[in-house]
């Protein structure tokens, strides 16, 4: 701490390997310079994240200022497989035994509803901004038949588009091996860093602006609202901020229990994907787990294999063989007697809790100041639940905010 401010984040190298996504193919929205008066709200952080955030509050009305050390959505935003779920890492059975039905529930349910809103938002750009399709939970180690068939079964009690299916009717519908899974509607597959894109530009059409590269270094509390001091000696002043650097920790704000792991992703090359039908994005009840969909240009990509490490060259020197290990579990899972080829391979930092939902809420460090961090296996998902959530706590009045923000609140767990 110097002359009273906060370092704010970490600095890491997010992502390492080859996408299947061309950094040549994104158009960057213009930089523009930092503001020279206060703005009502800063986001730090120009990934999928602080966009969804800022399309959101820029609309109402209020001035908004996303500033980030690098160009927008080219972090974690770029290593993301981009599927949108509402279903969770944590089944939600295995939630309720924490939590107790009802409440597990009301967590799923909030979820499934934001990612309806976000995907009508998302239609709203343009018919191409996504592309619909259906998820299937496989069986695993996590959850087995009877397990699934719970699970279903919970889904369907609470208004969840949800239904099991039998090992050979998974083999019919879907073209894989035999296996039971529960296939759920209402998820759907984005380009994440286009998306990104287009939601910064939305937003500037609102008067939001994108300061790049701008490295926060602390934050100052002042009477009305927040300073914001920069590395090169500048400073912004905000009414609030909002925190969405993703997995570049503010480690003074944002609890341990949100925690950092590593995950590895591979790529066919574009043509090859198998014909399955209805081009579901397929997933294990498995811990580790192997996650499987294709791509508009028809790439298969399969990913999973997380390691509870962080650090980027440890991370990295795993890459060759966990690559090896998907391939090998996408050749079981499809039914292939020949072996898989790889076009691509990466690997990148994410976030993880341990109920799997995200930390969004106010900061309990800082007046003014707030989290919004997607820690979890949804990150868009949850992008899109915590605009929802800190455009209401902004506008304040009565009521309180959100009738659900405690439940992602970040010191669920503890400070």
């Amino acid at each position: 701490m110097a002359n009273g401010s906060i370092t704010l984040t970490e600095t890491r190298n997010l992502r390492s390997g080859t996408v299947p996504w061309r950094d040549a193919d994104w158009t960057l929205p213009a930089a523009a310079p930092l503001p020279a008066g206060p703005v009502d709200i800063a986001i730090l952080g120009s990934g999928i994240m602080g966009a969804i955030l800022a399309d959101r509050l820029a609309a109402t009305g209020r001035s908004v200022a996303l500033l980030d050390r690098r160009p927008p959505g080219c972090g974690s935003t770029a290593a993301s497989t981009a599927q949108i779920m509402w279903a969770m890492d944590v089944p939600l059975i295995r939630l309720a035994e924490d939590l107790g039905e009802q409440e597990a529930a009301r967590r799923w349910r909030r979820v499934f509803a934001a990612v309806q809103r976000f995907g009508e938002r998302l239609d709203r750009l343009g018919p191409d901004a996504r592309t619909p399709c259906p998820t299937l939970y496989l069986a695993g180690d996590l959850l087995d038949e009877d397990g699934l068939r719970a699970e279903a079964e919970a889904h369907r009690r609470h208004g969840l588009p949800s239904r099991y299916l039998d090992a050979q009717a998974v083999a019919e519908r879907f073209g894989i091996a035999p296996r039971a899974g529960i296939v759920s509607e209402g998820s759907y597959a984005i380009d994440p860093v286009a998306t990104c894109h287009d939601l910064l530009r939305e937003a500037g059409k609102h008067g939001a602006v994108t300061v790049y590269p701008a490295d926060v270094a602390g934050l100052h509390p002042i009477p009305t609202g927040v300073e914001l001091e920069l590395a090169n000696g500048r400073s912004l002043i905000a009414g609030d901020v909002i925190l969405a650097t993703g997995y570049e920790r503010a480690r003074l704000f944002l609890p341990p229990a949100f925690s950092l792991l590593s995950t590895f992703a591979i790529a066919t090359s574009p043509g090859t994907a198998p014909l399955r039908k209805e081009n579901a994005m397929m997933w294990e009840a498995s811990d580790p787990y192997l996650y499987v969909r294709t791509c508009k240009d028809g790439r298969v990509i399969a990913g999973g294999e997380d390691v509870e490490l962080a650090d980027a060259l440890s991370r990295d020197a795993l890459l060759a063989a966990k690559s090896g290990t998907i391939a090998a579990k996408l050749e079981a899972m499809l039914g292939h007697s020949a072996p898989i080829a790889v076009d691509r391979a990466w690997t990148a930092t994410f976030g993880a809790s341990p109920d799997g939902l995200p930390a969004i809420g106010r900061s309990a460090l800082m007046e003014r100041v707030w989290l919004s961090a997607g820690f979890g296996g949804n990150g868009i998902a949850f992008a899109a639940l915590a605009a929802e959530l800190l455009d209401r706590a902004l506008a304040g009045g009565e009521g309180g905010g959100d009738p659900d923000s405690a439940c992602f609140d970040p010191y669920r767990f503890g400070n």
